[in-house]
């Protein structure tokens, strides 16, 4: 009904062209028909291969010889009596021959100021930018949890006539899968509650994982936005001691009762620091460890070389984002994808309008999305991102002292089924002072690959010979890290 109301809204405002690109084309169609219905208007589709019929009526014959969209658009324009709705659907690429071009212009020219109007519907937002600057662009939105919920139960129903479906499922239960469904369209979502029973016909707590990898299948398809697994919580991480403390007073901040207490939803944190320090590792953990779906956001992949593409992808990825709220947003190394923002750009200032859009965003955004951006040169990153009110907190990363490289010492001997007590912690802690978490689980894992060769088991003295052999970054980075740490004195708060 909403966007029903929207696009009813437009119609009554009188203007004579709208594009709606969407992958619902039926449920753009039967939204199109309702608002037909509701204001009395004719109702004209057509498509290359029927030409332009009645869209109102089941079965009725298409006009003779109008599959080609030039004529098609000649007829409609005769046809009109009193106000119409005319749904083109799929029209841009019939819009690269002049001819056509020019005759839907005429059109959307006649509509002006009357009460009929032309309805671009597509999957792509390819239209010709003539094309673009006179429609009135009209998003349709992805389904609300209360729509999920009767998708839900409208498809069981239906699928109980088919073959008997048993459903056994708490309220708790049913939350949840409508938390997951959120971000597949209606389609989408229809489809994957028949996939949960098309083997045992049970729909139970157990679909709960069938549903989430299909979020997981739809994500990778998207090729924007990544589903990262994350297996690890806040324990496997060694140190971080404040920025634990900080999560942990946060950690259902993100759910309704937090919402109806009067707290506002964290918007996320900047983990500035050493490279291999565990930036990357702890976006993972705050995922676990809050519970909430882990999406990665690579602005590697936003870039295009067509005119206006890069923004759009950016917009569709935040946009997904929200609609699978509540999640976790991670950029990684998010100075690579707005260093340019930060200087004179030779890209037509296509980097100031992304970094601009992705600002906007951060600052007005309502739905639960947390974002957590690592970043390890801060010379790269855009003053205007630092500033106060962007992220909840900017947390500094640095390189382990010696009680946190015990921590991680045992926590990557555990991992691979060692017992740390066999080694001598305290003296592989203090050899390797300088090093990051990520050098010191490569020193175990190269002495490991040495023990193995030699059919001998892992001892302390391996891993020192490991330590030794390789110098960390601290040592062949130290000024661009000593640079970072006194920057960092001050602005940031250290994570441990």
């Amino acid at each position: 009904m909403h966007d029903q109301h929207r696009l009813e809204s437009l119609i009554d405002n009188r203007h004579p062209c709208i594009a709606i690109t969407t992958r619902e084309e039926e449920y753009a169609l039967n939204l199109i028909k309702a608002t037909t219905m509701h204001t009395g208007q004719q109702l004209w589709i057509w498509t290359a291969v029927r030409g332009v019929y009645e869209g109102l009526f089941e079965g009725t014959q298409p006009l003779e010889n109008t599959e080609h969209l030039a004529a098609a658009l000649y007829h409609l324009s005769s046809l009109i009596v009193k106000p119409a709705l005319c749904v083109v659907i799929d029209s841009a690429d019939h819009l690269e021959d002049g001819r056509t071009l020019r005759a839907l212009r005429e059109v959307i020219q006649s509509f002006r100021g009357t009460e009929s109007c032309l309805i671009l519907l597509d999957y792509r937002d390819t239209l010709p930018q003539i094309i673009e600057s006179e429609a009135t662009a009209l998003e349709l939105s992805l389904p609300t949890e209360k729509e999920l919920e009767q998708i839900i139960r409208r498809t069981l129903k239906r699928e109980d006539k088919r073959r008997p479906v048993r459903a056994k499922l708490r309220p708790r239960d049913l939350r949840t899968m409508i938390r997951n469904l959120r971000g597949l369209t209606r389609r989408e979502a229809e489809q994957t509650v028949v996939d949960c029973i098309t083997d045992d016909r049970t729909f139970d707590a157990e679909d709960i994982n069938t549903i989430f990898a299909h979020k997981r299948q739809r994500l990778h398809r998207s090729a924007i936005l990544e589903y990262v697994e994350a297996p690890v919580d806040l324990s496997s991480i060694g140190g971080l001691r404040c920025l634990k403390r900080w999560l942990k007073q946060r950690r259902h901040a993100l759910s309704q009762e937090a919402r109806d207490f009067g707290v506002p939803p964290p918007r996320g944190v900047l983990l500035l620091g050493v490279q291999g320090a565990g930036k990357s590792l702890s976006a993972k953990a705050i995922a676990a460890a809050w519970q909430r779906p882990l999406l990665r956001l690579d602005p590697g992949v936003l870039y295009d070389r067509y005119i206006g593409e890069s923004e759009r992808r950016l917009r569709e990825a935040l946009r997904q984002a929200e609609t699978m709220a509540p999640v976790i947003l991670w950029i990684d190394e998010i100075e690579k994808g707005f260093a340019s923002a930060a200087s004179q750009s030779t890209d037509g200032g296509l980097s100031q309008r992304m970094f601009a859009t992705f600002l906007t965003w951060m600052q007005e955004h309502e739905e639960p999305v947390f974002l957590v951006a690592t970043a390890n040169n801060i010379d790269a990153l855009p003053p205007e991102l630092l500033r106060k009110g962007r992220f909840d907190e900017i947390f500094f990363v640095d390189l382990p002292d010696t009680t946190v490289r015990r921590q991680i010492f045992e926590i990557h001997l555990a991992k691979r089924n060692r017992d740390p007590e066999v080694f001598d912690i305290q003296k592989l802690a203090k050899a390797a002072q300088g090093f990051s978490g990520a050098e010191i689980e490569q020193a175990i894992i190269a002495a490991l690959h040495a023990a193995f060769a030699d059919s001998k088991l892992l001892d302390t003295d391996r891993i020192l010979a490991a330590v030794n052999e390789s110098p960390p970054l601290s040592v062949t980075a130290a000024e661009r890290i000593q640079r970072l740490r006194s920057w960092a004195k001050g602005r940031c708060m250290p994570a441990d």
